[in-house]
């Protein structure tokens, strides 16, 4: 039996569980079941109880879930030696003034990531000691209510543009994000930036072979992956991606639209299935139309 928590991914057997932490009854659908399929919004207590009860469960949220928020994809990209910028992470601000050292060796410009958020809308361009410290007075304000920690970040030169590496089970897809505007920092589309599926192919396969190894490592299989390459002129060396962060939740608009997304997705999951000899019982055309007259 096929036990699906995706609302938008119909197996054997189908549960919700937005909204509610999971029980006895969930756990024991789980239990019998050879697969289980998780949403994108899976909390971390489904994800733990699906892992630790049934062999096969898509996505792999593991990495997600013990490497949480940018501090966590930051340390997680140190742990495997993955390119990304030159990165300080701070689990609060205690921490940030216990490191005052070696935050003194950093220069300008750089990138300030709070732990959490997404489109950019916690994503700061620093140019000064000035906008640091106003930053971290946003930062301290923001752990007084309980959300905390922190990324700091080299700028890298050509950051007017992002490459977006969309990982749906094995197939990989990448297009870049271009902000045209040259006073906006920021290349989510929310914050305007175009979406550009065709320039510099080869760039998109270096970054799609980078980021295929580094999903081997870790077993992410639904994702997307921010990179970036240093294109500034000073350097004689062919440009190499360097990874900025993990979305696991994307947007769709570079990937044809929800539509088409959803498509992929299921796709890819019975592609899962199939490689674990497992299938869907879904009736035939036939059969449907006899239940529905």
């Amino acid at each position: 039996m096929i036990l699906s928590f995706h609302p938008c991914f119909e197996a054997d057997a189908n549960i919700l569980c937005a909204g509610r932490v999971p029980d006895e009854r969930d756990l024991a659908a789980i239990r019998i079941a050879s697969a289980v399929i998780l949403p994108q919004g899976c909390r971390e207590d489904l994800h733990r109880m699906a892992r630790e009860n049934c062999a096969n469960v898509f996505p792999d949220y593991d990495a997600r879930f013990e490497y949480p928020g940018k501090t966590g994809q930051a340390r997680l990209f140190q742990a495997l030696g993955a390119p990304c910028p030159r990165t300080w992470v701070f689990d609060d601000m205690a921490h940030f003034r216990r490191q005052k050292g070696s935050v003194s060796a950093m220069s300008f410009p750089l990138v300030f990531k709070l732990d959490w958020g997404g489109e950019g809308d916690t994503v700061f361009l620093l140019q000064s000691n000035e906008d640091l410290e106003r930053t971290l007075e946003k930062a301290e304000r923001f752990e007084n209510c309980g959300q905390r920690g922190f990324v700091l970040q080299a700028l890298v030169p050509g950051s007017h543009r992002t490459l977006r590496v969309a990982v749906i089970g094995q197939t990989l897809l990448a297009y870049w994000r271009v902000q045209d505007a040259p006073m906006d920092f920021g290349t989510s589309v929310a914050k305007g930036a175009r979406i550009d599926a065709d320039s510099d192919p080869d760039l998109r396969q270096k970054a799609m072979a980078l980021t295929r190894g580094f999903c081997r490592q870790t077993r992410i299989n639904l994702a997307g992956f921010d990179l970036i390459f240093d294109e500034s002129k000073n350097t004689k060396k062919a440009p190499q991606p360097l990874f900025l962060e993990i979305n696991y939740f994307f947007g769709r608009t570079g990937l044809g639209g929800s539509e088409h997304f959803y498509a992929m997705l299921e796709a890819e999951i019975n592609k899962w299935l199939v490689g674990l000899g497992l299938a869907v019982n879904r009736p035939s055309p036939e059969q449907a139309a006899g239940e529905t007259s």
